[in-house]
């Protein structure tokens, strides 16, 4: 591809602003420099032109026919320019770019995303899934959501808007009732993830309970595999009771067992500094959607 045969585009910028204006000073103004880096940067035009583009006395410099004809191709292609530039700065106002786990964004933010839209018609939300390490100063991201126990402060701004449950479930017909408790539960399959293998000895060091070894062990590569294993009666899975809150009101998963508080927390974080409006307005709907979100159950099913 053929390289493009231009001057500075600093030079160019500041004739494109002295034919506009008219006025050296005033263009100068606009531009924030000094009138002689104007008057510089026409005469180095000039010499890579090879030709006159602007006659007359220093302080009433008038455009050549050269110099009209460049001035006015100028104006024509920066206007076009900062149109788009503008449509293109409005466009991403208006739109919020998330970067959210999985279950949760499949589970409990996407099905709540109407009433947001509700709310404010004018903003797009685009979420994709990623567990990765958050630093939106190189991801593609405007914000983001994790399950963290912490979040690193330094670049960041963080918000928690929920805490976080988990505890084991099943499908209805593996379990009879509370009089099985937690021997039923241990003789059971069980389900793990292989993104947190860790997380039923975290279950049980939160309980101070004890399963033993499991009969057997099946693992899927996501907490949403996981549960629809345990909605199929394949064993018995552990989850955050965010991701199913609506398996158990409609009596797809039971929770024998209950739920117990982690340390973990999810977090809404943006980048530190002066927050985006759509940021701010998705953050302050997050945090009402969480405050009215259900109480999981924190004793044995009955």
């Amino acid at each position: 591809m053929a390289r493009r045969s231009l001057p500075p585009l600093t030079a160019l910028r500041a004739f494109e602003a002295f034919g506009r204006l008219g006025q050296m000073t005033i263009a100068a103004d606009e531009l924030c420099v000094t009138h002689g880096a104007i008057s510089r940067q026409i005469r180095s035009l000039e010499r890579d032109c090879g030709i006159r583009l602007t006659i007359g006395p220093r302080h009433r410099l008038k455009l050549t026919d050269e110099g009209a004809r460049l001035a006015a191709s100028l104006t024509s292609a920066l206007d076009q320019v900062e149109r788009t530039f503008v449509d293109l700065k409005s466009a991403a106002e208006r739109e919020l770019h998330v970067s959210c786990v999985g279950t949760l964004s499949m589970r409990w933010l996407i099905p709540r995303l109407a009433g947001f839209h509700e709310l404010h018609p004018g903003l797009r939300v685009k979420v994709t899934e990623s567990y990765a390490p958050v630093d939106l100063r190189r991801q593609p991201f405007d914000a983001a959501i994790r399950l963290a126990e912490h979040v690193p402060a330094h670049g960041v701004r963080s918000v928690v808007f929920l805490r976080n449950f988990h505890g084991p479930v099943v499908a209805p017909r593996l379990y009879d009732g509370p009089e099985q408790g937690l021997d039923r539960i241990a003789r059971l399959p069980r389900l793990t993830t292989r993104t947190h293998i860790a997380a039923w000895a975290e279950w049980e060091a939160h309980t101070g309970r004890a399963l033993g070894e499991p009969i057997e062990t099946r693992e899927y590569e996501h907490v949403f595999y996981t549960l629809e294993a345990a909605s199929a009666g394949l064993g018995v899975g552990l989850t955050p009771w965010i991701y199913v809150a609506g398996d158990i009101a409609a009596g797809r998963l039971i929770a024998p067992l209950g739920f117990v508080e982690t340390p973990a927390r999810f977090y809404f974080i943006l980048p530190a500094g002066p927050i985006k409006p759509s940021a701010a307005a998705f953050r302050d709907w997050l945090l009402a959607e969480a405050a009215a979100a259900p109480h999981p159950p924190n004793e044995a099913y009955a």
